[in-house]
């Protein structure tokens, strides 16, 4: 059985069994979770070394041939790869399946626009420079065009890690998108910026990895699909309609979701210039390090949940949403208490010429206590074949960013930037929660959930707290936080309920049975 396949059984009656897809969900969440922080901590070191290896203005510059690439890449990929998500886990792998016929379907018309974005940015990089990437030089043109020459490759990548996600089981994902991408970045970077090698040889560092793991992808992926021993690959009629009817309104919320904060960086360097791009930008940088736990919940169940809805098996899927979006909580509103709170503290690694972005630090922290907080609401509405929804909450999202983002930039820099992005947050994922209650039809919020949302807000405001007046927002005041936030835990640790629930969470984690003597906190636990 492939990982398509895999988890397809129903328990007697013909419903999901709800034990059996928490387990899988934790399973899955927690190889998810592994990966995301390796990644966050990895991203990290990633945005140093850019930072103290180009400085504030090309640092700023680098970032937005980052942004150029990935707002690039998620228009090019028209949607695609949350396309093959949602399919490939409703079909069947293998030589006698149907599931390899997707692939033409899904990577021909990405490629193709592709190579066209490819050509014409490389060809009037020597004219866009001066508006994208102010500042930067001579360097400009060539690192934009290495940019856009790069951008077939990074789609690749990308169409071939979301089918590699569906075939093989969550490690290999984790293997090339948690590991090897964030791993050889900082490696391959910092040489560049060593060596004296300037911006392009940075970026060419950026980029070499995503054309080594499109090649592991494409040897990961063959296996499971039957590619080369005689698996069916030229598409019927139907397979291009039905996967093009659900990706097409994804092609624009996936542009909008990938390059969210990348739409700041670049107006930013637009209406304020490089200087406070780069600081914007290393603000960015620790919130989505922030978001990763979320990322690495989503890839990780978005398969099943697929299945889940395919089936029609609601209770199931809204179940593993509350599961995951405690998780989330539990994992990230930690982070952004943090951040918000001590935000002079975490830029200070960058250098003291990045203090200036603590006030934008403290607005988009706070603002993603409401993006972990409502859950991967978006992945229910994607994987529910509910795209046009979602794309109607990301262009409320984007509205918001752009018109606060005009207003707000010119005159305060990278602090409006974050305002206008701070209320595109709340405005995309509010609307996305609203929509997928309605569609669900089941409740997303549970009294498990609330309890872990007050624990963990009094629990980290009160190590803040103490922190902050015992030696305020800087270095020292975020070490005494974090000392009583340890005490703290190791305090948690002696408490019977909690330590009966870790046992709950790695039992299902390790895909064990219950013990008898935790079946109350395991029926806590499936409840959610």
């Amino acid at each position: 059985m492939t990982a398509v396949d895999a988890g397809r059984e129903r328990a007697p009656g013909g419903g999901a069994d709800g034990a059996t897809e928490a387990r899988q969900s934790a399973r899955s969440g927690a190889a998810g979770l592994i990966g995301a922080a390796t990644s966050g901590l990895f991203g990290f070191v990633l945005a140093v070394v850019i930072t103290r290896g180009y400085g504030t203005v090309g640092s700023g510059a680098f970032f937005a041939a980052i942004g150029v690439v990935t707002v690039a890449t998620a228009v090019c990929t028209l949607g695609a790869e949350t396309g093959l998500m949602w399919a490939l886990p409703r079909r069947r792998a293998g030589v006698r399946g149907d599931a390899a016929r997707v692939l033409p379907v899904a990577l021909i018309p990405p490629l193709a626009v592709a190579v066209l974005v490819a050509g014409v940015g490389v060809m009037t990089a020597g004219t866009l420079a001066p508006r994208l990437l102010g500042g930067s030089g001579v360097a400009g043109p060539p690192l934009l065009a290495l940019t856009f020459a790069a951008v077939p490759v990074v789609v690749g990548m990308t169409l071939l890690l979301a089918a590699l996600r569906c075939v093989r089981p969550i490690r290999a994902y984790v293997g090339v998108q948690f590991l090897l991408l964030p791993v050889a970045r900082p490696v391959l970077v910092g040489a560049a910026a060593l060596a004296g090698g300037g911006l392009v040889a940075g970026m060419g560092g950026w980029l070499v990895p995503a054309a080594l793991a499109l090649l592991v992808c494409l040897a990961l992926v063959a296996g499971p699909l039957g590619l080369g021993r005689g698996a069916p690959l030229r598409p019927q009629r139907a397979d291009w309609t039905g996967f093009w009817s659900f990706a097409l309104p994804r092609a624009a919320s996936a542009a909008i979701d990938a390059g969210s904060m990348w739409v700041g960086v670049l107006l930013t360097s637009v209406l304020a210039g490089q200087a406070d791009a780069g600081v914007f930008g290393a603000v960015g940088r620790y919130i989505l390090a922030g978001q990763l736990a979320m990322q690495g919940l989503r890839v990780a169940v978005s398969p099943q949940l697929s299945r889940l809805l395919g089936a029609g098996e609601r209770d199931a899927a809204a179940a593993v949403h509350r599961q995951l979006t405690t998780w989330a909580l539990v994992l990230s509103w930690p982070v952004y208490l943090l951040l918000a709170v001590f935000g002079p503290a975490f830029l200070q690694l960058f250098g003291p010429e990045f203090s200036a972005g603590a006030p934008a630090m403290t607005v988009l922290a706070l603002a993603m206590l409401i993006n972990t907080g409502v859950g991967n609401v978006q992945s229910l509405l994607l994987m529910g074949g509910r795209s046009g929804l979602h794309l109607t909450a990301a262009l409320a999202g984007l509205l918001i960013t752009v018109s606060l983002g005009l207003w707000l930039i010119p005159a305060h820099g990278a602090t409006g930037a974050a305002l206008a992005w701070a209320a595109g947050i709340a405005t995309e994922n509010l609307t996305a929660a609203g929509f997928a209650r309605v569609i669900v039809g089941r409740p997303l919020v549970d009294t498990g959930l609330l309890r872990a949302a007050v624990g963990t807000l009094a629990g980290l405001g009160g190590a803040a707290l103490v922190g902050l007046l015992a030696a305020g927002r800087g270095i020292p005041g975020l070490a005494v936080a974090l000392a009583v936030l340890a005490v703290g835990c190791v305090g948690m640790l002696t408490m019977p309920r909690v330590r009966r629930r870790i046992r709950v969470t790695m039992g299902q984690i390790r895909g064990r049975p219950v013990a008898s003597d935790d079946a109350g906190a395991a029926a806590a636990t499936k409840g959610r």
